[in-house]
């Protein structure tokens, strides 16, 4: 009885913590559902159900092109940071050289180096070469902070490899080089996904980044576009077109999670327990 009793509360205790976490994203798909002044009620559910948010946002060019810019310069950091975060983590793990953790402290320091604090100066530097409201002027600064995650990450992974396999390559003849493009990196795959899925929900949810370092449609992503959404027009409450772009921001992400969640776990669990 003290089993059961003990499994029912546990159950009980994660539906509520689901129900919590999601109550937000029902309350915005919700709101995104609602039309004219049913946004004002205080109903959950709309008394009108009806997919003019929707289409207001997708002929919104504001939107459109935010949604263009968020996802080549999400796709363009994470490629970048996954592939020399790989070579990097694995010449730390494979390699000995002197001030190996120094390079592993000072990577996890810049991680969690507040991104509010290098706007000021970025906007002045990016305005000065060039690079402000530009693709390259977001990169830059995403990899500032998705690489040294990606290393930490694949350091950890990479740790726990059979390196017996790429022994055995090496001695068949294969080069470093060959051993690592077709022994470490299939091996290393979970890793690899955890890394790249992580550096693009950064580049992708990013909004100090798109707010300051962009002022036109030319480079604006998706989070920072919606702070000028006002919907079909400037006389309509915005708050259902904002929700409605919300949701249409979101779905790429949930989607990209549920395809990948088992490797996603399997890259950060790997590297916990060797053995």
């Amino acid at each position: 009885m003290r089993r059961g009793g003990r499994g029912a509360g546990w159950t009980v205790g994660a539906v509520l913590a689901v129900g919590w976490a999601l109550l937000p994203v029902a309350w915005i798909l919700s709101l995104s559902l609602k039309a004219g002044d049913d946004v004002q009620n205080r109903r959950f559910l709309p008394t009108a159900w009806t997919l003019e948010s929707y289409r207001v946002v997708f002929r919104s060019a504001l939107f459109t092109s935010a949604l263009r810019n968020s996802i080549g310069v999400s796709l363009i950091a994470t490629t970048i940071s996954v592939a020399l975060a790989t070579l990097a983590a694995y010449a730390i793990v494979r390699l000995e050289f002197r001030g190996k953790r120094l390079v592993l402290g000072m990577a996890l320091s810049v991680a969690m180096f507040p991104v509010i604090s290098i706007v000021g100066p970025l906007f002045d530097v990016w305005r000065s070469v060039g690079l402000y409201d530009t693709w390259p002027g977001l990169v830059i600064p995403f990899l500032s902070f998705t690489l040294p995650l990606s290393i930490w990450v694949l350091a950890a992974f990479l740790r726990q490899l059979p390196w017996e396999l790429e022994e055995a390559a090496l001695m068949d003849g294969a080069t470093r080089w060959q051993a690592f493009r077709r022994v470490v990196v299939p091996l290393a795959a979970p890793g690899v996904f955890t890394a790249a899925i992580l550096t693009f929900l950064f580049a992708w949810n990013d909004f100090v980044f798109g707010i300051s370092l962009t002022s036109t449609d030319r480079a604006r992503t998706v989070p920072a576009a919606l702070a000028f959404f006002t919907g079909a027009s400037e006389f309509q409450h915005p708050a259902a077109a904002i929700a409605a772009a919300a949701v249409v921001a979101t779905v790429p992400v949930v989607l990209l999670v549920l395809l990948f969640q088992r490797r996603i776990v399997a890259g950060l669990t790997s590297g916990a327990v060797k053995g």
